[in-house]
């Protein structure tokens, strides 16, 4: 169970990034090119998906020292 949120986090921080560098304008080609709140939405889903990956890592440790 703990790799699915690993992968599932990394996807997360992926779309995030993606989404924020289209809305800075430096992935052009799609309706969220240099939109500003993209930046924003792709930061907070980037930030969501580092917790997610963390907690999947976490876990991971956590049930090797038991």
């Amino acid at each position: 169970m703990r790799i699915v949120f690993v992968v599932f986090g990394v996807l997360v921080l992926l779309a995030g990034t993606v989404f924020a560098l289209q809305g800075a304008g430096y992935i052009p080609g799609s309706f969220m090119s240099n939109n500003p709140p993209w930046i924003w939405i792709g930061s907070i889903t980037a930030i969501v998906g580092l917790g997610i990956l963390a907690f999947g890592t976490r876990s991971s440790r956590a049930a090797k020292l038991t």
